[in-house]
């Protein structure tokens, strides 16, 4: 970053962010020649904003294939977000939608709701007492770190960051596969 602050303050770069869209090998030749080809970072600003507008499948197969479907229960509570069952208990607390790592703003004993995890994210299942995701399956990271922790997880929850409100009270039951969202 000091060098993308240097790269800044030279003028060759726009912005410090910038050095993010170009490979190491490019890095290397605009320190070297303090040129950089504007329009291809734009073009990797735009496919970027192009990748974080998809919305990921549930489930995606070895193979590459991405499977829909929908989860036939019929013994939930009205209302109940279905999911999959991941790591047993069942806890309620404050909803911490989070779409984005850096975003992050857990207290203790919130319950964690976001699209996936990855293991970036482990440092935050120290703080929470419960996990929520959109993707993922039993052997997901999600999934797999909260059994390690011991907290209770439902994963596959379609549209859970926008069905779940950051702030709202929720129950979750990892042992059966659903999220509750609390009056």
């Amino acid at each position: 970053m000091e060098e993308a602050d240097r790269l800044v303050q030279a003028g060759v770069l726009r912005e410090r962010e910038d050095i993010f869209y170009l490979r190491l090998q490019e890095i290397q030749e605009v320190v070297r020649t303090n040129r950089v080809d504007d329009q291809l970072i734009a073009q990797r600003k735009d496919a970027f904003r192009s990748y974080q507008a998809l919305t990921p499948p549930r489930v995606l197969t070895s193979d590459g294939e991405a499977v829909a479907g929908s989860y036939r229960r019929d013994d939930l509570p009205n209302g109940a977000l279905v999911g999959l069952p991941v790591s047993a208990g069942t806890v309620q607390g404050r909803a911490r939608v989070v779409l984005e790592l850096a975003e992050a703003d857990l207290e203790p004993g919130d319950i964690l709701v976001t699209a996936y995890t990855d293991p970036s994210w482990t440092p935050l299942f120290v703080a929470i007492k419960g996990l929520v995701t959109e993707v993922g399956g039993l052997m997901t990271h999600g999934a797999v770190i909260a059994r390690e922790y011991g907290l209770p997880a439902v994963v596959g929850v379609e549209h859970a960051t926008r069905l779940i409100r950051d702030g709202q009270r929720i129950r979750v039951h990892g042992t059966d596969g659903y999220v509750e969202v609390l009056p």
